[in-house]
């Protein structure tokens, strides 16, 4: 009697087939996912970098624009107050000239006064005609006000030895105001000369004792119409 061998053949078990399917899908979705995320967030953070770098380029162009703008707006108010300020002194130095132009002064500025109007003595062949003003040779003689130069040369400019070397100014008003005894003439005859300028050098030319200036205030250019130059120069608000 034969015996009939049975041979049955043994399965593995489907789980772990199933289970590494799973896995082996699960395994490529994570990758899958794990790609998608790092390019994603790759993306999105080159992307944030680029819009922040360009954010704060933005920012630092407008930051230097606004003070590039602050810098020209002080730039032109110091320069327009500059302006301003030198226009001011130039209309101030301007009007201070004109107030003394207008203005009389003593024709010396340091002296002792010596003889005096009216007075008589053997140097004149009259009274003395004018107030003395007793300074060093050389002393600065200036115009005692504005006017035209009318006179100027030696032996008076024309009124006579005994005056030296003198000059006679005619002013706006028609008086008139001599200097006398000069070493130094410095203006010429129909120069507009100013208050307070310069016209010649004390001296001791001419009749006189020793350097000095003669001054008189006249109604003419001539000798022989002074009038007494102490009043007339209070009279102008000039105390001597």
């Amino acid at each position: 009697m034969s015996k009939r061998v049975t041979f049955q053949l043994s399965r593995r078990p489907s789980m772990p087939r199933v289970s590494g399917a799973v896995v082996a899908a699960g395994l490529g979705a994570s990758m899958v996912f794990g790609a998608g995320a790092a390019f994603a967030s790759g993306t999105t953070g080159t992307a944030g970098t680029a819009a922040l770098a360009g954010s704060v380029t933005a920012d630092s162009v407008a930051q230097q624009a606004t003070a590039q703008s602050k810098a020209a707006t002080a730039a032109a108010k110091a320069s327009a107050d500059k302006a301003a300020k030198k226009k001011a002194d130039a209309e101030k130095k301007a009007e201070a000239a004109k107030k003394k132009a207008a203005s009389w002064e003593a024709p010396v500025d340091h002296y002792v006064l010596s003889a005096t109007y009216g007075v008589g003595g053997s140097r004149w062949a009259h009274n003395h005609s004018g107030q003395d003003f007793a300074v060093p040779t050389g002393t600065k003689v200036e115009a005692a006000h504005t006017g035209t130069v009318v006179k100027a040369g030696p032996n008076g400019a024309g009124d006579g030895p005994a005056y030296g070397n003198a000059i006679v100014i005619k002013h706006s008003n028609g008086t008139y105001s001599q200097y006398a005894h000069l070493s130094k003439i410095q203006v010429n005859v129909g120069e507009h000369v100013t208050t307070g300028e310069k016209i010649g050098l004390s001296g001791s030319t001419g009749n006189s004792s020793g350097p000095h200036l003669h001054f008189e205030i006249r109604t003419t250019p001539n000798y022989g119409s002074a009038i007494n130059p102490v009043s007339y120069l209070n009279s102008v608000h000039v105390k001597i």
